[in-house]
C-alpha cells in the first residue's frame, strides 16, 4: 500500500479524514481503488435491474472491510472512527453495497462477535470476514419494527437438545442468498429475546425476495418464514439472552448507519458538484451562478455537520462510553441532513437529476430507505428525548 496516494474527499471540507493512521489511510486508499475500478462502473445497471453483483462479495472481503472490529478478523488494530469512515467511503459509491457490508459485518458478524461464545466466534467470524459465507440478521417482523423489544412474536422452544423456531421476519437484507441468518426470537420458557445462528438450508426455512422497491433496489431484502425450524442447542448465541444483548449490537451498527447516511450525502454532493462544473447554460457553467453555489454550500455545510458529529460519536465508542442516545442522535441528525443534501443535489442537476445516469438519482432514491432503517428518525428522537428528560414517550 502506498500511503502517499491518500487524498481528502471533496466533501470532507475540514479534512477530518486526515487524522486516520497511516495503516487506516492505506486501507481507505485501496478500498477507493477497488470501488472505482470494480463497483462504480456496474452499479447503475444492477440498480436498474434490482440485482445484486455477487462477484463483489469476494472483492469486498479482499478489501478487508468485513470483520474490522474483532481480533480474529481485523488486518490491524483500528478505531471506531476509522470503521465509520469505511462505511462513508462505501456509501459515497453506492448505498446498497454499503448496506450489504453493514449487514454482513455489523449485524451478522457483529452479533456473533459480541454475543457468541469463543467456539462460535472461531467458527463463524473468519468465514464471514472472508466472504466464504454470507450472513443476515433477522429481527424485524411483519407486525413488529419499532417495537421489537416488546412486540417480537417469533418463538424459540427448547425441545430435548434442539431449539424449535416459529415465526416470520421482514425486510431482511442479504437473506435471499445468505448461508446463515442470526434470528432473534422469544424463548417460550422465560419470554426473553435470544439469538440463534440459523442455517438457511434447514427444512422449514423460507426466504422470499421483496419485489417492486423504489429504494435500495440492489439490496436483496426478503420475507422469512420459520416453520418448525430445528437448530442444535449450540446454535443459540451464548451471550444473547435478552433484548439488552440485541441492543448492544444495534448500538454499534446504528452509529455506522449515521456514517453511511453521511456517505450518501457526500456521493450526491460530489456528483452534483461535477455536474455543475460541466453543465453550461447562458454561456457559462452553472457552477458560476449564485443560486447553484448557494445549494452546493448548503449541502457542504450539512455534510460537515454530519461528519463532525459522527467522528465524535465514534470517539465515544473508542473510549467505551458511547450510549444508546449518542448513536440515536447521530442516526437521526445524519439521516435528516442526508435527506436535505440529496434534494439539494437533485435540484442542482435540474431535470437530469431524476435519472440514474446523472449520478444523483440513485442516491436520491436510496436515501429514503436509509432514513427509516436501523430505527426511524422518530424512534431515535424518542431515545434521545428519554435521556434528556427522564421520561419515556414511546407509548
Amino acid at each position: 500500500m502506498d500511503h502517499n496516494e491518500f487524498q481528502l474527499l471533496p466533501g470532507d471540507f475540514t479534512g477530518l479524514e486526515a487524522d486516520l493512521t497511516p495503516e487506516e489511510k492505506g486501507l481507505i486508499t485501496d478500498l477507493r481503488s477497488y470501488l472505482e475500478r470494480d463497483v462504480r462502473p456496474v452499479i447503475d445497471e444492477h440498480w436498474e435491474a434490482a440485482t445484486f453483483p455477487r462477484e463483489i462479495v469476494a472483492g469486498l472481503a479482499s478489501a478487508k472491510v468485513v470483520g474490522l472490529a474483532f481480533e480474529e478478523t481485523r488486518p490491524f488494530a483500528n478505531s471506531a472512527v476509522f470503521r465509520g469512515w469505511t462505511a462513508l467511503e462505501l456509501a459515497r459509491v453506492d448505498a446498497s453495497v454499503a448496506t450489504y457490508v453493514g449487514v454482513q459485518n455489523g449485524l451478522a458478524l457483529g452479533a456473533i462477535g459480541l454475543c457468541g461464545s469463543a467456539a462460535q466466534r472461531e467458527r463463524w467470524l473468519p468465514a464471514l470476514a472472508s466472504g466464504e459465507i454470507v450472513g443476515a440478521f433477522g429481527l424485524t417482523e411483519p407486525g413488529s419494527g419499532s417495537d421489537s423489544a416488546r412486540g417480537l412474536t417469533t418463538t424459540a422452544e427448547l425441545v430435548g437438545d434442539e431449539w424449535v423456531l416459529n415465526g416470520a421476519k421482514r425486510w431482511i437484507g442479504n437473506a435471499t442468498f445468505a448461508h446463515i441468518v442470526v434470528i432473534w426470537a422469544k424463548d417460550v420458557a422465560d419470554g426473553q429475546v435470544k439469538g440463534f445462528v440459523v442455517d438457511t438450508s434447514l427444512p422449514g426455512f423460507t426466504a422470499t425476495k421483496i419485489e417492486r422497491k423504489v429504494s435500495l433496489r440492489i439490496v436483496q431484502n426478503a420475507d422469512i418464514t420459520l416453520d418448525n425450524v430445528r437448530v442444535p442447542a449450540d446454535a443459540k448465541l451464548e451471550h444473547a439472552n435478552s433484548f439488552k444483548d440485541t441492543a448492544r449490537v444495534l448500538r454499534q451498527t446504528r452509529a455506522e448507519v449515521a456514517w453511511l447516511a453521511t456517505g450518501i450525502a457526500v456521493g450526491a454532493y460530489e456528483a452534483a458538484l461535477a455536474y455543475a462544473k460541466e453543465r453550461v447554460q447562458f454561456g457559462a457553467p452553472i457552477a458560476a451562478r449564485q443560486l447553484i453555489q448557494e445549494r452546493l454550500v448548503d449541502a457542504l455545510g450539512l455534510i460537515t455537520s454530519s461528519i463532525t458529529l459522527c467522528v465524535r460519536i465514534s470517539q465515544l465508542g473508542d473510549a467505551d462510553v458511547q450510549r444508546d442516545e449518542h448513536s440515536a442522535l447521530a442516526k437521526a441528525v445524519a439521516t435528516s441532513n442526508m435527506r436535505q443534501v440529496v434534494a439539494l443535489a437533485r435540484e442542482v442537476c435540474g431535470g437530469n437529476g431524476i435519472v440514474v445516469d446523472s449520478g444523483v438519482g440513485r442516491f436520491f432514491a436510496d436515501a429514503e430507505a436509509i432514513y427509516s432503517y436501523e430505527g426511524t428518525r422518530e424512534m431515535n428522537t424518542l431515545i434521545v428525548g428519554r435521556s434528556i428528560t427522564g421520561h419515556a414517550a414511546f407509548v
